[in-house]
């Protein structure tokens, strides 16, 4: 009896110790949950906002539809499309330009359909400053109104384009970004070949990243290997060069490399004192001085992961290897590089990466042919105002990045495995 009594009193100091056990992991989890809550709304207000607000725009378009809502109702209604609208489409269309020209709006109206079919807008920006001057309420016939403005109101095609913009949701978009075209009666179909030109900028943004990427590390390297073998207050003291670039505006890096490189630079000055050329090298404006300064700018980020790797590697299985006939070059090939490559493929992700979205370098020395994607985003965003456009090229870098990340890490985990 009076075990069974001790049985029944362990049992419930164990069940109070386990219930108090279990509130004080509640407790920690709770106060995590409050230190991470100030990182996951900057990631929510300042990263996911804007990319789902960029996916949103590369496929959601309501100008034309807001700007001529009865013009689109009409046209949807229209069925045969080999021949033109009836009246009322005609009539509807009329007083609305109008209404746009009296609100300053019939241009964004022209410049959207002009992007769905080249050479639209003039005919509607014309029909626009025309029609000002027409009493609409006296007009019998509004279809022979709009062809004595421009013969093409007489073609079924400007009507089909018209109805085509007025899509709130398209892949219009999404065809331009690759080079296709999407046309008014809904078929994709290859841009020709002298009007492509994202496609080839966007192997050129690869390309040119690669090339960075394995720039920084070859020179990165054999920086950081020597970095992870001398005593650390020398390698501290090292590191501040490494550093320096970090501490300088890119702007002023930017610039002081088009100090460097250009046709009066540093550069051309000295080959031409010591007679090594006989006119100045055109080494600016160029793929070429690109790949230069943003491998130049971006070493570091080859660097650090590599030396952060490299000095938590145990020198003592090198010198195992050796004991057992290795040479040094196979030491360094069967054992230390591999034991390197975290920090190898962690240094080569980073370059890569920032490589492909990089902007102000590629602007300011690139030329024509050392532009990037980036910089086409941010033409249409900034001069030709095509932020759908704009929204499409970066969502599909975005998709090539991500499925890049896909590969890279079934590569390295399976890599990993095998180690």
């Amino acid at each position: 009896m009076e075990n069974t009594q001790t049985t029944d009193d362990d049992l419930s100091l164990t069940s109070e110790h386990t219930r108090k056990y279990n509130q004080a992991i509640r407790r920690e989890k709770n106060k995590a949950l409050l230190l991470v809550l100030p990182l996951f709304f900057f990631l929510l207000v300042f990263f996911i906002t804007p990319i789902g607000f960029m996916l949103y725009r590369s496929f959601y378009n309501p100008t034309v539809s807001n700007l001529v809502p009865k013009t689109i109702e009409k046209l949807e209604q229209w069925k045969d499309i080999s021949r033109l609208p009836n009246e009322e489409t005609f009539k509807t269309l009329a007083y609305e330009i109008k209404g746009l020209q009296k609100t300053r709006k019939s241009g964004k109206f022209a410049e959207e359909v002009n992007r769905r079919l080249p050479q639209t807008g003039s005919v509607i920006k014309r029909t626009a400053r025309k029609i000002k001057k027409v009493d609409l309420d006296k007009v019998a016939n509004y279809q022979k109104l709009l062809t004595s403005i421009h013969k093409k109101w007489g073609s079924p095609a400007i009507w089909t384009g018209i109805r085509s913009a007025g899509d709130k949701l398209t892949i219009n978009y999404y065809a331009n970004a690759l080079d296709y075209k999407l046309l008014p009666t809904g078929e994709i179909v290859k841009q020709p070949e002298e009007q492509r030109v994202y496609l080839p900028i966007l192997k050129r943004t690869f390309y040119i990243a690669f090339i960075i990427t394995l720039l920084t590390f070859i020179l990165g390297y054999p920086v950081a290997y020597y970095l992870s073998l001398i005593p650390l207050k020398k390698a501290s003291v090292l590191l501040i060069f490494v550093l320096l670039p970090f501490w300088t505006s890119l702007l002023v890096r930017t610039t002081a490399w088009i100090a460097i490189l250009q046709s009066n630079g540093v550069i051309n000055k000295t080959l031409l004192y010591f007679n090594f050329i006989d006119k100045p090298l055109e080494i600016i404006y160029n793929q070429f001085s690109t790949i230069l300064a943003m491998t130049h700018i971006l070493l570091p980020f080859m660097i650090l992961p590599l030396y952060s790797v490299m000095k938590g590697i145990d020198p003592s299985y090198v010198r195992a290897s050796q004991s057992l006939g290795a040479n040094p070059f196979m030491s360094f090939i069967k054992v230390y590089f591999p034991l390197s490559l975290p920090g190898l493929s962690a240094g080569s992700l980073l370059v890569f990466i920032i490589a492909i979205g990089y902007y102000i370098t590629p602007a300011l020395i690139g030329g024509v042919d050392g532009q990037l994607i980036s910089n086409l985003v941010a033409h249409h965003m900034r001069s030709t105002n095509n932020w759908e456009l704009a929204a499409a090229l970066g969502s599909v870098l975005l998709v090539l990045i991500m499925v890049l990340y896909w590969v890279y890490d079934r590569l390295v985990g399976a890599s990993n495995i095998k180690l």
